[in-house]
């Protein structure tokens, strides 16, 4: 098949859903555990067959702008790719099922730090603002760690214009496929310690994380916490996720 064709179909199933599973999530749940731990999964967003559709992307070089070696950039060890456009169909209608949902919160935050919230309604009308910038690289990733292999803890910036959430998605299941490769975070307190959060992500589930640092609460008021995420070692197996950033790059 060619690879437009599997651009095309590799969710040609889901398409007369009426509402997608994004639509489905628990949001003011999912809301207020973001809010309290700077991320929250999801339900389960795709089918193990939809997981092993995504996955099997990673070999069709043509889909993807950029492939990147983890150990020659000092990154970890591992590899990802960057999706290039168009994007796969269950790419695209993941993405933009995500951002109105997560805007919300994105504007909530901003708020509470006293800053601007340049977002406008549309994914489609942000991808412009970021384009005029000079951030015209599109940014969905997929993800590929065997054994041995890691992620260092890091923020994904790109640029100027950053959208303050994003979301990971496990194409492969934990213990089954692999072992270890938990997703970790680590929040910078205000005038404390560090506080880490380890996340099991299960197949087809997601998580919802903050990108660059979300508002904490002092008696001094809202307070800016830097996070940074990454993936511990892989035990044993093969680790595959979709990741979903919502601003484009430099």
């Amino acid at each position: 098949m060619s690879t437009a064709s599997r651009r095309a179909d590799v969710t040609a199933g889901p398409r007369a859903r009426a509402t997608t599973p994004v639509d489905q999530i628990d949001w003011p749940a999912l809301t207020a555990e973001v809010n309290a731990y700077g991320c929250a999964l999801t339900p389960p967003l795709l089918t193990p067959a939809e997981c092993a559709s995504v996955s099997g992307l990673y070999e069709e070089a043509g889909l993807f702008r950029s492939t990147v070696d983890m150990a020659r950039y000092r990154f970890g060890s591992g590899q990802y790719r960057y999706f290039d456009s168009p994007f796969p169909d269950l790419v695209q209608r993941l993405r933009q099922a995500f951002y109105p949902r997560l805007l919300p919160i994105a504007r909530d935050w901003a708020a509470k730090l006293g800053r601007s919230a340049p977002w406008p309604d549309s994914l489609d009308e942000w991808l412009e603002m970021c384009h005029a910038a000079g951030q015209t690289k599109p940014t969905p990733i997929l993800l590929r760690y065997r054994q041995g292999d890691w992620n260092a803890l890091h923020r994904d910036l790109y640029g100027d214009l950053v959208f303050p959430l994003q979301v990971v998605i496990g194409l492969d299941e934990p213990g089954v496929d692999h072992t270890g490769g938990e997703f970790l975070m680590v929040e910078q307190r205000p005038r404390a310690q560090s506080r880490g959060t380890s996340t099991l992500l299960r197949q087809g589930h997601g998580l919802v994380f903050t990108t660059r640092d979300r508002p904490v609460e002092s008696a001094r008021g809202w307070s800016a916490a830097p996070v940074r995420h990454g993936v511990s070692t892989i035990r044993s197996g093969t680790r595959h996720t979709l990741g979903l950033v919502f601003h484009d790059a430099a």
